[in-house]
């Protein structure tokens, strides 16, 4: 696999194309997502609607991906930044696939910071970036059997650990350690490719006791070491960290759902309850304290008019976001979701959402994404000001967008999973057909 594992990130914001949703750029029309485009116009970014933003590229796409915990500091907005992250691939050919190790450094701003008083001058908008300020992405490999469907990252003990589903059928555990001390020696590096090392790596520990290949997976974030695996036949399974490296995984399924669960959350607060997403259009919470077959406390059968395709925990408030193939985002209180009724409905994405994720820290601030090609940003606690007439000039659709809608992020294809980093303050990270993305704008 051809990964640019020693060159710099490429930078390419003339395919990217960032909007405030409420504000027209300084040099041209905003553009919504589904617009067609006239022969003589074209996308290009409005740089002043971000902080930061770079590109990565992988020989194979990778579809799903997990930012590793670091020890750099809990909180780091200082330019340039540094960020570790794990991927898989899926290649074309089965037998070619890997999981990679990613260090991402030398981000620096890519944003002007100008003086209000000060004149710009049409040179410093053409001057290249100096050698020196282009970023950096350094990869180790391990070679995987079979595409990666997810990937999930956690610190356990001493060790950081990657799960993996296989569209083999298996779940695979990885120990990461000795990847993430490579991407920070070039020299050890080199002679790790050199030697045909990553080719015999093995996984940590294997389950085969699934029916059907898989996506959903998450690590515990209030037990260490302990994981859900849920399948493309509705099976979800509870592991449970043993001594040594090793797993105890429950052979009998929660029994619930009748098609196949396509996310699974473990709840950021109570040991024992989780949540998961299914074909089936329902949302249901467990507590596995119980027996699986009693282990369903609450479901809502309809949670969306087709597919629900991801999840997302609020971290700070009883909150859970859904997003489905209907292309809307629902917010469920889990104190009214007996209910069966959602607090909070938006309608902006044009195809399936296959991503969602709550902010870490801003509990009302969340990210969604999904085949139409753009990230959107939302802020709940944004209310329409009904007393405001709005620019008369504004068109009727910038007019009908929903005012938690803050930012609309373009220039990847089939976008298909983001994660914002909790290290690294406003900063989201997200994985497509087109390659990775890096980036924070002004508006989070």
């Amino acid at each position: 696999m051809d990964v640019e594992e020693q060159n710099p990130m490429e930078l390419d914001e003339e395919e990217s194309s960032g909007e405030e949703s409420s504000e027209e750029s300084e040099e041209g029309e905003v553009y919504l997502p589904g617009k067609p485009l006239e022969n003589d116009e074209e996308l290009v970014c409005n740089e002043s609607a971000y902080v930061m933003l770079h590109q990565a590229h992988t020989g194979a796409p990778c579809l799903s991906f997990d930012i590793i915990p670091d020890d750099l500091g809990a909180r780091r907005e200082e330019f340039p930044l540094t960020g570790y992250l794990v991927a898989g691939t899926q290649a074309a050919r089965t037998h070619v696939n890997n999981v990679i190790v990613m260090k991402m450094s030398n981000l620096h701003r890519t944003s002007k910071q100008r003086d209000p008083d000060e004149e710009s001058e049409s040179e410093e908008e053409d001057e290249e970036v100096p050698a020196e300020k282009l970023p950096e992405m350094h990869c180790a490999l391990m070679k995987h059997q079979g595409c990666v469907n997810r990937i999930r990252a956690t610190r356990h003990g001493n060790s950081v650990l990657a799960a993996t589903w296989s569209e083999l059928g298996q779940v695979n555990v990885w120990n990461l350690n000795q990847q993430l001390t490579l991407v920070n020696d070039s020299k050890s590096l080199a002679s790790y490719e050199k030697s045909g090392e990553a080719n015999r790596a093995k996984p940590l520990f294997t389950f085969s006791g699934h029916q059907k290949e898989g996506f959903a997976m998450d690590w515990s974030p209030t037990v260490a070491g302990a994981m859900v695996t849920g399948d493309c036949r509705r099976d979800i399974h509870v592991w449970q960290p043993e001594e040594g490296g090793s797993w105890k995984v429950d052979q009998r399924p929660l029994v619930g759902h009748t098609d196949s669960v396509e996310d699974l959350q473990w709840s950021p607060n109570e040991r024992s309850v989780l949540a998961s997403c299914s074909v089936d259009k329902s949302i249901r919470i467990w507590d596995t304290r119980a027996s699986p077959a009693k282990a369903c406390m609450l479901t809502c059968d309809s949670a969306h008019d087709s597919d629900v395709n991801v999840i997302s925990w609020n971290r700070n408030e009883p909150l859970i976001v859904s997003g489905g193939d209907d292309g809307v985002l629902h917010v469920w209180d889990l104190r009214t979701f007996t209910s069966k009724t959602p607090i909070a409905t938006f309608k902006h994405h044009t195809n399936y959402v296959s991503t969602v994720e709550w902010h870490p820290a801003d509990s009302s601030v969340l990210a969604s994404g999904g085949a139409d090609d753009q990230i959107a940003l939302w802020d709940l606690s944004v209310e329409r000001d009904s007393g405001a007439t709005g620019d008369e000039q504004a068109s009727e659709e910038l007019r009908n967008l929903p005012p938690q809608l803050l930012f609309i992020h373009q220039g990847q294809t089939d976008i298909k999973e983001l994660h914002w980093h909790p290290q690294l303050p406003g900063v989201i990270l997200s994985t497509a057909n087109s390659g990775f993305n890096i980036f924070r704008t002004i508006s989070v």
